[in-house]
């Protein structure tokens, strides 16, 4: 069994004699409990090459105090959501619930004791008048040890002291207030995140991201990309993490962070070995695939069960609103187990060491040594011409959707390599807002095409149970007339998109 809760909290470096400032007083606190001490012992697994704690988690077994057990910490904003499982009989492996959650991050590799700190922690904690816990205010002495990365060498031994303030029902006022008091009395924000990040800062260091060389001219083109590519396989491994702990719109983040990869990779070919690259797009587009049905059908169901809320009574016939609340259901459970078993298989945990050996020795051509601004230049460049082809493909076929989808898709490519080149390039802002404007209005004759399909699927149910299917002609009508209205309104703004493209990309 596991259990969890949002974390969040401040971490402040003090000396050996800091005195804790009185904390009664504060408003909204009537009650500052008497101080309590615990003796606790965290042993922290991480693989070999530190993959959980570069990808800001940490995986800890602690004994003593009151929350002794196996704890999970992911990133979750500016706070971390804490899983926690019990100690049970395992000392060297953690328990497979907390182990399942971080599998796209570890990727097979086996986790060991990185370190362990013992710490004497006192513990005030301030009550609101019904009892309730505001906030902990922990005063911590550590004492961390590191085993030898390689036999021989001597273990290392780090000792400090912080204060912790950890929020509980209360609200941001009053860790503010609490930070006032403890900085007046000398103290200061850490310099770490978290403990183990301290005492493994230097391990950090040498098997992270190796930094860009700072010039004049600023870096060159292969820094750039290879710095873009290595975010953006980040948000994949959070939108992955996310999934696997059941977070709302996860798999719409892993399905956009699979594509501004595949993006990526397409648009900054010149700088990118394409024989390295192009199966990795391929893998990318299956990965897409696999998340992108269940997605538009989850998108397309909500929009029409407003529509029908939308109806007068007299023209909903039968229980149109409990099918379609059934179908958005029974789409959802099918679709978030269909991303489930695909991360789960083993092509996609193949994909995932690709992208991170992709990461960690880019295959770079010699344009990876020019100045960026000329490269990104001519990728946007591209992107901008294929986006224009495409628009003269459509304008062949005016009522016909599938080129207007291509035109979508191609203005999606326009975007992400133009908002990676922004920092760069003057008038990239504008590219970003002309690409975006075609989206908004392709995307809304898109999402028709799967409202269209999705009523005559309804309809055909509905008369196979013998129920009227007089409403779901009408909503297939409605969605016929808004997908009309958004054909018109690019077509009669096409021009201007076009020329605002050309003006842009100057």
């Amino acid at each position: 069994m596991t259990s969890g809760h949002l974390e969040i909290e401040a971490k402040y470096d003090v000396p050996e004699g800091f005195e804790l400032p009185a904390l009664d007083g504060l408003a909204g606190v009537p009650e500052v409990g008497e101080p309590v001490q615990h003796d606790l012992e965290a042993v922290y697994h991480d693989t070999s090459d530190l993959r959980l704690l570069r990808a800001r988690v940490t995986l800890r077994r602690r004994t003593g105090g009151p929350d002794a057990g196996w704890h999970l910490k992911l990133p979750a904003g500016a706070a971390r959501r804490e899983l926690h499982a019990p100690l049970g009989r395992a000392v060297k492996k953690p328990p497979r619930a907390l182990a399942a959650p971080v599998t796209g991050i570890l990727r097979g590799a086996p986790t060991s004791p990185v370190a362990t700190l013992r710490t004497r922690r006192v513990v005030s904690r301030l009550r609101d008048g019904d009892g309730q816990v505001l906030a902990e205010v922990a005063d911590d002495h550590v004492t961390a040890t590191v085993p030898a990365v390689v036999p021989g060498e001597p273990i290392e031994v780090h000792t400090w002291r912080e204060i912790e303030v950890e929020l509980g029902t209360g609200d941001e006022e009053l860790m503010a207030a609490v930070a006032e008091r403890l900085l007046a009395a000398g103290a200061r924000p850490a310099s770490s995140a978290s403990k183990v990040g301290r005492v493994l800062a230097g391990r950090l260091a040498t098997t992270g991201r190796p930094q860009p060389e700072r010039r004049k001219k600023g870096p060159r083109a292969g820094e750039l990309v290879t710095a873009a590519l290595a975010d953006q396989v980040g948000l994949l491994q959070a939108a992955d993490v996310a999934l696997r702990t059941d977070q709302p719109d996860a798999v719409h983040q892993l399905r956009v962070a699979a594509r501004r990869l595949r993006s990526t990779m397409a648009a900054l070919r010149t700088v990118l070995d394409r024989q390295a690259t192009d199966p990795l797009r391929a893998e990318l587009s299956w990965l897409g695939g696999e998340l992108s049905r269940a997605r538009d059908d989850e998108v397309a169901l909500a929009h029409l069960r407003e529509l029908v809320s939308q109806q007068p009574v007299e023209l909903v016939l039968g229980p149109v609103e409990a099918r379609l609340r059934e179908m958005q259901a029974a789409g959802e459970q099918a679709g978030l187990d269909r991303a489930r078993a695909t991360l789960s298989d083993r092509r996609y945990l193949r994909l995932l060491d690709a992208l991170h050996g992709l990461v960690a020795d880019p295959p770079l051509t010699e344009r990876a040594d020019e100045r960026v601004e000329p490269v990104l230049r001519d990728a946007v460049g591209r992107s901008v011409r294929r986006l224009r082809r495409r628009l003269k493909e459509a304008e062949r076929a005016p009522e016909d959707d599938e080129p207007l989808h291509r035109v979508r898709k191609a203005a999606k490519g326009v975007r992400y390599v133009t908002e990676i080149a922004r920092p760069e390039l003057g008038g990239a802002k504008d590219i970003v807002r002309v690409a975006k404007r075609i989206q908004k209005v392709l995307g809304v004759l898109q999402d028709t095409v799967v409202t269209r399909e999705l009523c005559l699927r309804a309809g055909a149910a509905a008369v196979e149970d013998g129920e009227n299917a007089f409403t779901y002609g009408l909503l297939h009508a409605l969605e016929q007339a808004r997908a009309d209205r958004a054909r018109q309104e690019f077509w009669s703004g096409e021009p201007g998109l076009r020329r605002a493209l050309k003006r842009a990309a100057r």
